[in-house]
């Protein structure tokens, strides 16, 4: 039987609606189940799919459909990010046979997979396959729920992915000179475990990378291999990493002093010694959200805590143009993971109770004013396990998957109907002035490369009902989706000047502000976005690539 204990919160949660003004739209079936999900191009995103007719996918915005790929490693479980010339690239993955009857791809712990770049708008010319060599091009050691990060030199961090003592490690991609063919040993993951995979990573200001895994926070130098502090744990005995899931995202990053600030929700407050056959799906997640400035002041007044509306496990945050933050997806009680929890039920998996409604953080606001799902909808479909949700260029979100089972389980084909099968459904979370197609900012060129430091000219129409309010240029990296981790996302506010309809937008200083690498370039009017463009910050050539722009004066670890 299902219990009350989290049933008995609701009067408590707020989720009474006073206005719906956004939206959720159904529109189109997935084919896959997109675990792994990554925005291309204003026509297509990229999939990794779990169990499913294929191991990889192109999503078409334009037709609502999906189309297969080949690939030959198993790429469930992986990890990835874009590098400094647009290339996507996929690490790890899973073992051959690690689930029965998934056998049609061979063992992807050491895959490397490279995409693009693509530029055809159907996904069809050069550059639109999945590359592997596995022989000659592949990872040093083997990796399962790992994380890539674009770091300030246009190449990729790959941490963790390890699941025993002493075994947890670093490697780069491409390897950094004199490294190649060895890892770097990590303190801070192994002293982690058990609860370090998919390590939620930041590239700070600095160049220096936040690391957060299980409760713990590390401050990292990557050009000299040094651990340089580790912060203060998460309060509470909150913990976020796998099957604690919650989340831990950087707020968006505003010029002159870039200081960053972190956002940790969600998980649970379980202790991380509990067994499998301790769990419930049915304990209750955490409503902690608590941020900390990763500056000496900041470290110094440590993590300030406030609490979501509603307890959230797996839930995943997509950012806003405007800087707010979306939190969607996800359950109110259980763990991460396929069924495996000593108390699963008639539920046959290790959550519950779906989180339908999305949740707005708003940073710029006082503490506790911050968290809000006034103007929210509540979805009829569960997204649980696997689901996934990514920022479009139309500016409305994406939201696909849920896969808590290791099989595929539809409508069609549940024989022991399980309360929470296999979801195809294709959602978009649709802004107000989407839906009522009210009057909104028109970017009409814009420069495809931006040098570090560089001023560009963008042509934007702004409605009058708009022009009086604030005016925002941000340029998005809406990071590597993947059970509930937007590894890489990243928001930086750009400076910026209007005269008539000529918009001069200034670069990033530099590569620790933003890797160099792709990017998006939206234009916010009073609060209201424009149509996404994409843009190559740096000079788009092969990492590593120098340091390029001019150093700034930063106040960040």
């Amino acid at each position: 039987m299902r219990s009350t204990k989290f049933l008995s919160l609701l009067p408590f949660v707020h989720l009474a609606m006073a206005q719906k003004s956004w939206t959720f739209v159904q529109q189109g079936n997935s084919g896959v189940i997109p675990l792994e999900l990554i925005n291309l191009s204003p026509t297509l995103a990229l999939i990794f799919p779990t169990a499913s007719p294929a191991w990889a996918g192109l999503w078409h915005f334009d037709t609502n459909t999906a189309t297969p790929l080949e690939v030959k490693t198993n790429s469930f479980c992986a990890g990835g990010a874009f590098i400094s010339n647009g290339t996507l690239v996929s690490v790890g993955g899973q073992p051959e046979d690690d689930i029965p009857g998934w056998g049609n791809a061979t063992d992807g712990r050491m895959a490397i997979r490279l995409f693009g770049p693509c530029t055809s708008a159907n996904g069809t010319g050069p550059g639109c396959t999945v590359f592997e060599d596995p022989e000659n091009l592949h990872l040093v050691v083997t990796r399962w729920y790992p994380t890539a990060l674009r770091i300030a030199d246009g190449s990729l961090m790959i941490m963790g992915g390890q699941r025993h003592p002493h075994d947890n490690n670093i490697e780069f991609f491409p390897p950094r000179k004199g490294e190649e063919g060895t890892v770097r040993p990590s303190k801070f993951l192994n002293d982690t475990l058990p609860a370090n995979l998919f390590p939620r990573s930041q590239v700070l200001p600095s160049g220096h990378i936040l690391m957060i895994a299980n409760n713990k926070s590390a401050v990292y130098d990557v050009d000299t291999n040094t651990e340089l502090m580790r912060l203060p744990d998460l309060p509470n005995g909150v913990r976020i990493g796998v099957p604690f899931d919650g989340f831990a995202q950087l707020l968006p990053l505003s010029p002159p002093l870039y200081e960053p600030t972190v956002l940790a929700c969600g998980g649970s407050n379980k202790t991380d010694t509990i067994t499998v056959e301790e769990m419930s799906n049915q304990d209750v997640a955490t409503t902690q959200c608590s941020r900390i400035t990763l500056t000496a002041a900041g470290i110094a007044a440590g993590w300030e805590v406030e609490h979501l509306p509603d307890p959230r496990l797996l839930p995943e945050t997509v950012l806003l143009p405007n800087g707010d933050v979306v939190i969607i997806n996800g359950a109110h009680t259980g763990y991460s993971g396929y069924p495996s929890v000593g108390d699963s039920g008639a539920i046959n998996g290790n959550a519950d109770h779906p989180a339908t409604t999305p949740i707005m953080y708003k940073p710029s606001l006082p503490s506790g004013q911050r968290l809000t799902q006034v103007g929210l909808p509540t979805s009829p479909i569960p997204r649980m396990y696997h689901s996934s949700a990514v920022l479009t260029a139309k500016g409305n979100i994406m939201v696909a998957a849920s896969n808590p089972h290791p099989f595929v389980l539809t409508a069609d084909n549940n024989p022991n109907n399980y309360s929470y099968p296999s979801e195809y459904r294709v959602e978009y979370l649709n802004p107000d002035f989407i839906t009522n197609g009210s009057p909104r900012p028109v970017i009409s060129s814009s420069p495809s490369k931006l040098a570090f430091n560089a001023q560009g000219t963008i042509t934007v129409t702004i409605p009058a009902s708009l022009a009086a309010g604030e005016l925002q240029v941000s340029l998005i990296d809406m990071g590597y989706i993947t059970h509930g981790w937007h590894a890489g996302q990243r928001l930086v506010f750009l400076e910026h000047t209007l005269s008539g309809n000529k918009l001069t937008i200034t670069a990033p200083p530099n590569g620790n502000i933003y890797a160099p690498g792709p990017g998006w370039i939206y234009v916010v009017a009073d609060g209201v976005w424009s149509e996404g463009v994409q843009i190559m910050i740096g000079d788009g050539g092969n990492p590593p690539r120098p340091a390029q722009g001019v150093p700034v004066s930063i106040t960040s670890v």
